[in-house]
C-alpha cells in the first residue's frame, strides 16, 4: 500500500506467508510476468528458454505442465493450460520439485560395487553385470517400482520380470497386502471424470487428507462445495479442508469399519437389505445420529459419490473398507473412486506391474509377493526401480531386508548414502522431465509428453535401459525403436481389460483393525519432493509423518 505525503510507506499487499499448497499460482496472476518465483528469479530471460510440455509425476490427477527449459537445463515449471483438468493452476508440489532433478545426490555414470567401495563403470559393463546377476537369482527375485515411473518403463520391467520366471513385482509400497486383490478392478480410478467432481450434490470421502494427496482435486471439490456440495468424511483426525463440511467423522482407525458399516445401515430404505456378503457386519453395526447424518447428505441431491483415499489405502482393513464403501456407492446410487497414490498408479497396473496381474489388467495364472512380502523377508535379489522402500515404504527396517540379499540393482535417478550401503549395481535414469512417456490418470486419461531436459551425466532415459537389459537377457521381442512403440503395445493389451469398476463379493474378517494409519506429508511422498530445497523449507516440507491409532 502507498501512502501520501511525509512517512510515505511502500508495503506489501500480502505481509506474511501464505501457507497454502497452491500458494505459488499468485506467480501467474502478473499479466506481464512481473512476478516470479524466488529459485527461478535472476537465472534466465523468458524468451530464452524453450516451452515443453510435462505432466505431473507427483498424484493421480494428471496436472499439465510447461517446463522451461535453457540449454538443456529445466529452469522452472509452470501451468499448462487444461480446462478438463488442472484448469490454468498448479500445485506448489508441481512447480517446485524440479528442483529436486539437480540433486546433490543425483546419479551420473554406472557404479559397481566391490565389498564396500564404489566404482565407476561404463554402460555396457554395468548391463553384462546387471544380466548375470538376475539371470543367477531369477527364482528368488523381487521388483519393486515406483507408481510415478512411466507406463512405458513399468511395462518393460513387468516383461523383464515375467520373462525371468517371477510374478513378485509391486509399485504398492505403502499398501498393506489386500487380501481382496483378485477383485480390483483394471485399474484403480476416480469412477467420474474429473470436470464432474465440480458438479457433486454429495460426497463420502474416506481416509483422505484430500488437500495433501491430491491438491488440485480439493480444488475441484471446494468449488462443488460452495455451491451446496453435501461433503461427508470420514477419518482418523480432522483436517483443515478450507471448504464447507456436512458431517464429519473422527473415528480411530480401529473403529472404521465399524462406522463404515453402520453408515451402510443407516443408508438402507426401509424393506431394502445390504449385500449378502456384508448382511452380518452390517446388522450387527449399531446405528447412532452421526452415522444417519451421513447417510442423508450422502443421499441427497442427484450426483453422488464415494471415494476412498491414501489413508484407507494404508490402512490393514483397506479390503474390508473398500467392500463397504463400494456398496454404499450402489446403494444410494453414487459412483465409487479410489485414490491411489503416485503420479502413475492407474498406468502401473495397465502396465503390469502389480504382483496378480498381467499387462492390460489381465489377471495373472500365478500371483506373485506384494511389496510388503517382498520387504518383510529378503529374497535372493531385488531390483528397485526410482524407489528408496525405506522412505516409499514408510518402513526403517526394510534396509536390514535389503542388505541381507545377495544382489540389489538399483535403477534410479538418485544414489542416497543409504541406496549405497544396500545396493551393488547403480543404473543412472532421467527424470521424469528428461523421458519420453506416458501417465495414466485416475480418470483413465492417457497423456504422453517428450523429455523436456538433457539427461544429466551418462544417465539415459529408463525406458531405454529397460529395454537393452532385456536384449542383454535374451528375452524375445526386445527390439523396440522408440518409447511409441512400447505405448502401442500396452495399447493393445488394454483392448478388453475388466471392468473399471470393482465387483467384489468380500466377505469383511468382523475383527477390528488395530494397526495405525500413516499420514504422509505432502512434500514427502517421493523422491523428487524429497530432494527440492524450496518444497523443504516450508512447515508442510518439514513436517514428519503423522501415525494415527
Amino acid at each position: 500500500m502507498i501512502g501520501r505525503g511525509e512517512g510515505m510507506k511502500v508495503r506489501v499487499a500480502i505481509e506474511q506467508t501464505v501457507q497454502h499448497e497452491l500458494s505459488g499460482n499468485i506467480i501467474d496472476l502478473c499479466p506481464v510476468g512481473a512476478l516470479v518465483s524466488k529459485p527461478y528469479r535472476f537465472t534466465a530471460r523468458a524468451w530464452e528458454m524453450t516451452s515443453q510440455p510435462l505432466v505431473s509425476p507427483h498424484d493421480g490427477f494428471g496436472t499439465n505442465l510447461f517446463g522451461h527449459v535453457l540449454r538443456g537445463k529445466l529452469m522452472r515449471v509452470v501451468p499448462r493450460e487444461n480446462e478438463e483438468i488442472n484448469e490454468t493452476w498448479i500445485p506448489d508440489r508441481d512447480r517446485f520439485s524440479y528442483e529436486g532433478v539437480y540433486s546433490e545426490d543425483r546419479l551420473l555414470t554406472p557404479m559397481i560395487r566391490s565389498g564396500s567401495d564404489w566404482s565407476a563403470t561404463d554402460w555396457e559393463t554395468a548391463l553384462a553385470q546387471t544380466a548375470t546377476d538376475l539371470r543367477a537369482h531369477a527364482r528368488s527375485l523381487g521388483a519393486l517400482a515406483s507408481a510415478s515411473s512411466t507406463l512405458e518403463e513399468l511395462y518393460l520391467l513387468n516383461r523383464i520380470m515375467r520373462g525371468l520366471g517371477s510374478d513378485n513385482i509391486d509399485h504398492r509400497l505403502r499398501q498393506h497386502p489386500n487380501r481382496d486383490q483378485q477383485a480390483d478392478p483394471a485399474y484403480p480410478n476416480l469412477g467420474m471424470s474429473i470436470c464432474a467432481v465440480e458438479r457433486l450434490d454429495a460426497l463420502l470421502l474416506i481416509g483422505c487428507n484430500l488437500r495433501s494427496e491430491v491438491p488440485m482435486l480439493a480444488h475441484r471439490l471446494r468449488k462443488a462445495a460452495l455451491r451446496g456440495a453435501k461433503v461427508s468424511i470420514v477419518n482418523p483426525v480432522r483436517f483443515d479442508y478450507r471448504f464447507p463440511i456436512s458431517t464429519c467423522l473422527d473415528v480411530p482407525p480401529a473403529n472404521m469399519v465399524g462406522e463404515l458399516a453402520a453408515i451402510l445401515a443407516a443408508a438402507l430404505s426401509d424393506g431394502q437389505q445390504p449385500p449378502e456378503h456384508l448382511a452380518l457386519l452390517v446388522r450387527a453395526a449399531r446405528v447412532e445420529a452421526r452415522h444417519q447424518a451421513v447417510a442423508a447428505a450422502l443421499k441427497s441431491g442427484e450426483r453422488r459419490a464415494v471415494w476412498l483415499g491414501a489413508l484407507a489405502l494404508r490402512h490393514a482393513g483397506f479390503a474390508d473398507l473398500r467392500a463397504l464403501a463400494a456398496a454404499l456407492a450402489g446403494i444410494t446410487g453414487g459412483t465409487f473412486g479410489v485414490l491411489a497414490e503416485g503420479g502413475n498408479a492407474a498406468g502401473a497396473y495397465l502396465a503390469g506391474a502389480v504382483p496378480h496381474r498381467l499387462a492390460g489388467g489381465h489377471a495373472s495364472a500365478t500371483v506373485g509377493l506384494s511389496a510388503a512380502q517382498m520387504l518383510q523377508n529378503p529374497l535372493a535379489a531385488y531390483i528397485l526401480f526410482g524407489v528408496e522402500p525405506w522412505e516409499d515404504a514408510l518402513d526403517s527396517q526394510c534396509l536390514r531386508t535389503l542388505a541381507a540379499s545377495r544382489r540389489v540393482i538399483a535403477i534410479t535417478p538418485f544414489a542416497s548414502e543409504a541406496l549405497r550401503e544396500v545396493a551393488h549395481v547403480l543404473l543412472p535414469v532421467g527424470s521424469f522431465a528428461e523421458t519420453y512417456g506416458t501417465y495414466v490418470n485416475f480418470e483413465g486419461r492417457w497423456q504422453s509428453f517428450a523429455g523436456a531436459a538433457t539427461p544429466l551425466g551418462d544417465a539415459r532415459p529408463g525406458w531405454k535401459v529397460l529395454r537393452v537389459l532385456g536384449n542383454s537377457l535374451g528375452l524375445s521381442s526386445f527390439e523396440y525403436q522408440s518409447a511409441a512403440e512400447v505405448r502401442a503395445e500396452v495399447e493393445r493389451a488394454c483392448l478388453n481389460p475388466l471392468a473399471t469398476a470393482y465387483a467384489g463379493a468380500l466377505v469383511p474378517e468382523g475383527a477390528q483393525q488395530t494397526a495405525a494409519v500413516v499420514d504422509v506429508p505432502m512434500y514427502q511422498v517421493d523422491a523428487l519432493v524429497r530432494r527440492a530445497p524450496s518444497l523443504q523449507r516450508t512447515r508442510a516440507g518439514r513436517a514428519a509423518p503423522a501415525i494415527y491409532v
